[in-house]
């Protein structure tokens, strides 16, 4: 009986039969269709010793103890529960490759069986340091899952494939600390690419930092733009040891995800030395501060130092965001291809070429360097070279909300700064081989500038399309317009709108009281002059 049909079997009862199981009688239940699938039906006891419980026994013993190794970094009592789970987990795989010598049980399972004693027995040795013992049970291992990859169908081949480059990094470990040093090449190889997790991860990170610092001993000066600094700090030795390594590892990665680890790895490790540096140029920066001996004028061989671990850093920060600026071009041409497809966006890559101008801002300013003109022209024309590509995306972003004339006038600008960058390459050949092609940008917006007016174009006929004046006001204006013969022109406005009209001024005599009008006496009849008749014949009307 096959561990695998076993599985088959388990699954079957847990989800065909998860329904037909009452809640009452679970136990009873499981165990009467466990024994008529496992044997018991024709009465072989021998084969109801259920597999399946002893592989799971010694499952759950290495799966604790892989839980105590994670724990034991920060608890070492840990240690010692650890390597008596994994005793356990040996124990029970020893006791399962014996149940399977049973003549019942297939060639496949015998052979699967033996491969999983000889991995725990391998896991055991190799915490226990028994270098020897722990290779010869990883090998074995090795040999048998080898030739079952080479026997069955492809899906089972990979399987088994995939625990063959598990258990080569523990072999490589194992033949260095024999005394093989050929196996510290294909460890780093295996570190650097992604190879070598699990429990080996950080047994590797060790071992490569051991190896470096053995060989940083031998490191003791560096040459960058023609001057040559001492390099006195162990940990700046081993990082600049390890670069060519990290460099070249990145270079050979096999995805993206891959190689985004890999840049955070190395730019973590870059900022962890230059941090080691500024401690040290304190150091010195309070030496000369007691002692006047110092060239104050002269960049310090420190200082130097510090500025070339900054310029590591500065331009594998450029790298990485040039490497991110490509897949989401990529994935933009993409959703471009795909308008139902949301995906990048133009504003992503705006931001990432911020990012790499400010890289390149912080290039121009390194202590040591201002006087080195070569250096200075090269970060000027690369900051050439991603200023054109910013402002191109900007232009591509403004495209999107339909502002024609802004991104017309960017794309100019794209071209001016791309046929700036031809004109000053000529004397900086070499500084153009990493940076992006120019003459492939001026062609794409060459293209975009030809789809961006007809773009317009259609854009603006449209308009004249939707347009929903009536006739009257575009009499002189020809219009292909199909409502006006239908069954509801639009002819005119109705109700028309209200228009302003003129209404009757009104006037408030306001200076009436500031005005002095002239003298009457002259006009006005003397009342005194009458006597005594004048006033009777007032009185009486009589003078009236």
């Amino acid at each position: 009986m096959a561990v695998d049909k076993q599985n088959e079997a388990k699954i079957s009862l847990t989800e065909e039969n998860k329904e037909n199981i009452p809640e009452q009688g679970l136990v009873l239940q499981i165990i009467k269709e466990s024994q008529q699938q496992h044997g018991l039906r024709h009465g072989d006891y021998q084969r109801y010793r259920y597999l399946l419980v002893v592989l799971m026994e010694a499952e759950r013993a290495w799966s604790y103890a892989m839980q105590l190794k994670q724990e034991a970094n920060t608890e070492p009592r840990k240690r010692f529960h650890l390597l008596a789970r994994l005793r356990k987990a040996a124990k029970h795989s020893e006791k399962l490759e014996k149940l399977c010598e049973s003549p019942r049980v297939d060639a496949k399972t015998k052979l699967e069986a033996q491969a999983y004693t000889a991995y725990l027995t391998g896991m055991v040795e190799f915490e226990l340091q028994e270098w020897k013992r722990a290779m010869e049970a990883f090998n074995k291992c090795k040999t048998i899952y080898e030739k079952l990859a080479s026997a069955f169908t492809e899906d089972l081949a990979l399987l088994y494939r995939q625990r063959v480059d598990e258990i080569s990094p523990n072999i490589r470990y194992c033949a260095y600390n024999i005394g093989d040093q050929n196996a510290i090449n294909d460890l780093m190889q295996m570190r650097l690419t992604g190879g070598g997790g699990g429990m080996m991860a950080e047994k590797l990170e060790a071992l490569i930092t051991q190896a470096r610092t053995k060989q940083a001993t031998t490191m003791s000066e560096v040459e960058w733009r023609g001057r040559t600094v001492p390099v006195k700090i162990d940990k700046a030795r081993i990082f600049l040891l390890g670069l060519a390594d990290n460099e070249a590892a990145i270079a050979q990665a096999a995805n993206e995800e891959t190689k985004e680890h890999l840049y955070e790895s190395l730019l973590a490790e870059c900022r962890d030395t230059i941090q080691a540096v500024r401690e040290e140029l304190k150091s010195e920066a309070k030496q000369r501060e007691r002692s006047s001996d110092g060239e104050s004028g002269k960049v310090s061989n420190l200082q130097y130092l510090h500025s070339y671990l900054t310029y590591i850093k500065l331009c594998t920060l450029v790298k990485r965001n040039e490497s991110m600026a490509d897949t989401l071009q990529a994935k933009l041409k993409e959703t471009e291809a795909d308008e139902n497809k949301r995906g990048a966006r133009p504003q992503d890559l705006i931001r990432l070429y911020d990012i790499i101008l400010q890289s390149l801002a912080e290039l121009s300013t390194l202590q040591g360097l201002e006087d080195d003109h070569t250096f200075q022209k090269e970060v000027s024309l690369k900051t050439l070279v991603y200023k054109a590509y910013r402002c191109f995306f900007i232009a591509q972003s403004y495209v999107l909300v339909k502002k024609w004339s802004e991104a017309l006038v960017l794309y100019e600008k794209v071209l001016k700064y791309a046929k700036e960058v031809q004109s000053k390459a000529k004397s900086l050949n070499n500084s153009l081989k990493d940076l992006p092609d120019v003459q492939e940008l001026i062609a794409e917006v060459n293209a975009e500038k030809y789809s961006l007016q007809a773009a317009a174009i259609l854009a603006s006929c449209q308009q004249q399309v939707k347009d929903n004046t009536p006739l009257c006001d575009h009499l002189e204006t020809f219009r292909l317009d199909t409502t006006l013969v239908g069954k509801h022109p639009n002819l005119v406005q109705f109700p028309p709108d209200f228009q302003p009209i003129p209404c009757k001024p009104l006037f408030f005599d306001l200076a009436l009281n500031h005005v002095t009008f002239p003298p009457l006496d002259d006009k006005v009849e003397q009342k005194g002059k009458g006597g005594l008749t004048g006033y009777i014949k007032g009185i009486f009307g009589f003078g009236s």
